[in-house]
């Protein structure tokens, strides 16, 4: 009986710390920055969820049923991770515009080839962070917005969205696809300037080290808050439909994610498949590139390349019917 009551426990934690995710729709990081941090350990968590879960299954315990329901207030939290419910069925399949987003890690991996990859392609709107080689550039993301967006359609307007001190860089474009206005946003939040030694050192998983690397990514949270909001407000005020894409430099679950996303739909979450993970530089995969789409702009298809390694990200793509 003790044995039981050690695992309800845990379980419960493990459950209480799942629903403290959710807060990220309401709860800002500099209010409470810890939970942003808590979207991080979502797959594990869940992961251990569903584990705790199966034990009382195999135990034969009734409690199980009440956490086999419970996995149910976790269905598109989950699904923001690893698709398994598409709605494609009955959608016109001949698109309007392919829309590629690619953070390039300044062409470390090779320009030409990042080049020759995206010719490839063909997209009809290009969206590329971390833009510069020059290592000069690099270094000061202040002077030098490292944000660009190309397309084989006219640009009407275009306008800085962030353009004080952050490290970050967003702006927005308005295009003209065959008649039809689109705003175009291309999101850069602000980076973490974390190294893989960082995470290396986590296997002793020391104290110390841990904290180095908290205190390092709590900060970036706060300052995203306010990234967040002026972003925000230049899809509320668009008076054309929107897609948002680009570079969150967080998770799904996470601030970022919830008020960006708001009103808008994830293109993943309509026709992708499988897992999003987009950045694959340190041990952990992460899903923090994203495409989003006011409601009218109807996504037939989404892909993460993970057959290519041209970079830390992964290219995404996706392709829309402009309704």
């Amino acid at each position: 009986m003790k044995s039981n009551q050690i695992l309800l426990f845990i379980h419960i934690v493990v459950a209480v710390l799942l629903l403290c995710t959710l807060g990220n729709a309401w709860i800002p990081p500099n209010f409470l920055g810890d939970l942003n941090l808590l979207s991080l350990g979502f797959p594990y968590l869940m992961s251990l969820y569903i584990l705790l879960t199966l034990v009382w299954i195999f135990k034969k315990e009734k409690i199980a049923f009440a956490f086999i329901l419970g996995m149910f207030i976790f269905y598109n939290p989950i699904r923001r991770w690893i698709n398994f419910s598409p709605k494609t069925e009955n959608v016109k399949t001949i698109r309007d515009i392919k829309v590629l987003t690619f953070n390039v890690k300044y062409g470390d991996y090779g320009w030409d080839k990042i080049k020759n990859y995206i010719k490839e392609q063909d997209p009809d709107i290009i969206l590329v962070q971390e833009k510069d080689t020059n290592r000069a550039i690099k270094r000061d993301l202040v002077k030098y917005p490292s944000v660009i967006l190309k397309t084989k359609h006219k640009i009407i307007r275009q306008e800085e969205i962030i353009e004080d001190k952050a490290r970050g860089n967003s702006f927005y474009a308005d295009v003209d696809i065959n008649g039809k206005m689109i705003r175009i946003i291309n999101v850069y939040l602000e980076p973490f300037r974390l190294h893989k030694s960082m995470f290396t050192k986590l296997d002793g998983l020391g104290i110390g080290n841990v904290s180095t690397l908290l205190s390092h990514m709590v900060p970036t949270f706060q300052a995203h808050e306010d990234q967040v909001k002026k972003i925000r407000k230049v899809i509320d005020l668009s008076p054309y439909p929107v897609i948002l894409a680009g570079d969150f430099n967080s998770v799904p679950n996470s601030y970022e994610y919830y008020n960006l996303g708001k009103d808008l739909q994830d293109a993943f979450l309509v026709a992708g498949k499988g897992s999003a993970s987009s950045f694959h530089d340190y041990k952990i995969p992460l899903r923090i590139d994203y495409i989003f789409s006011s409601k009218s702009i109807i996504p037939l298809s989404y892909k993460v390349d993970q057959s290519v390694k041209l970079s830390d990200h992964y290219p995404v793509i996706a392709e829309f019917l402009l309704n």
